[in-house]
């Protein structure tokens, strides 16, 4: 099953693969996406064949393709606002011209995907992130039967909007009814409670085509937006009794390699957030850098870097303070590959000069 990664930082991150750790210079915060994507020991690209958490048996490399996204530091009006994507059906850990554009490229927000086949057929159109204007978008999960809700969601969309879609996979037409959501998907800006109410309302909608037409398998809606300035992330499954697929959090002033053979850790000089990371599976095996993001929650990074964890409450939520909220099983997303074993990582509670996470 396919798994992503996001970085947001105050700074650019230098889409490089030959630094080997990330420096703070004077003000300058200099981060090698190597740190992001291959160096780290459990890196997403040694997770997309040597996966140490999530442990798919039917599908245990992500061989399928896999894409990177990324925004300009500087906005230059002749190139516009828009991402720039990268994308190939090679496996990424064997890409030549991944590394090429690697070397001579910065970015201060970074989308990253691997992919392993369930729908959909391996071509560069179904290859993650996906982009309209300035919205990039990423899934982790699976749309339950999408074949039966597939026709009544085309049929709510726009003629343009329907007309964007160039793949065959639930997840970019989950992408597409998202983009319906927005009050207008082609504005400058968005703010972070414009992607929030979006995102929101899109797994509403998935959620009614579903009980319409009687689906009662779970759906995992392991979502992620970004306009280039805030980014929405959700954990999110359509049970009540399962726990979704993984999600994971990390953030602090460096992220560094402090020893070699690819162990980094997250260290954190001060209250400020220069680096966030968000991840199906975590980057390292430090636990103490990494929180689980709870099931049946939202991730929101603000443009001032500002991290909030807000529940998606609706007829699938459990409060953490229900003792349901502990016996969710995890049969269903693990059986899928969409899960880290529940001794793997315990989620972190309380660390020192851990970010403010607002409920």
């Amino acid at each position: 099953m396919c798994r992503f990664v996001i970085y947001k930082g105050t700074s650019p991150v230098q889409l490089s693969h030959v630094s080997k750790y990330l420096e703070l210079r004077r003000v300058e915060l200099l981060t090698r996406v190597s740190q992001l994507l291959t160096r780290p020991c459990h890196s997403i690209i040694n997770q997309a064949f040597d996966s140490r958490l999530r442990l798919d048996r039917r599908r245990p490399i992500n061989g399928d393709g896999f894409g990177v996204g990324w925004y300009d530091t500087v906005y230059d009006e002749e190139l516009g606002s828009q991402p720039c994507i990268f994308t190939s059906v090679t496996p990424a850990w064997n890409n030549a011209n991944l590394i090429r554009l690697a070397e001579k490229i910065k970015s201060p927000l970074v989308f990253g995907h691997v992919r392993a086949t369930t729908a959909g057929s391996l071509s560069l159109d179904n290859c993650h992130p996906f982009v309209f204007g300035k919205v990039m978008f990423m899934h982790n999960g699976g749309i339950a039967d999408f074949h039966l809700i597939k026709r009544k969601l085309q049929s709510d969309l726009s003629d343009e909007i329907f007309n964007t879609v160039q793949g065959n996979t639930d997840s970019e037409w989950a992408f597409a009814l998202f983009l319906a959501k927005l009050p207008n998907p082609h504005a400058k800006s968005f703010s972070p409670k414009i992607l929030q109410q979006a995102m929101l309302d899109t797994i509403s909608a998935l959620n009614s085509y579903a009980e319409e037409y009687g689906i009662t398998e779970p759906s995992l809606m392991n979502f992620c937006v970004t306009d280039g300035e805030s980014v929405v992330a959700t954990r999110y499954i359509s049970s009540r009794q399962d726990e979704a697929a993984s999600l994971w959090f990390s953030s602090g002033t460096t992220f560094s390699e402090y020893m070699t053979g690819g162990h980094y850790k997250m260290t954190k000089a001060d209250k400020r957030e220069n680096i966030i990371m968000i991840a199906s599976e975590p980057l390292t095996f430090e636990k103490a850098d990494w929180m689980e993001i709870r099931t049946n929650n939202m991730v929101v990074i603000t443009p001032k870097m500002n991290v909030l964890q807000i529940p998606i409450i609706d007829k699938f939520y459990v409060s953490p303070s229900d003792p349901a909220a502990l016996n969710r099983g995890t049969d269903f997303a693990a059986a899928k590959g969409l899960l880290s074993p529940r001794n793997s990582l315990a989620p972190v509670q309380g660390r020192e000069s851990a970010p403010q996470i607002v409920i």
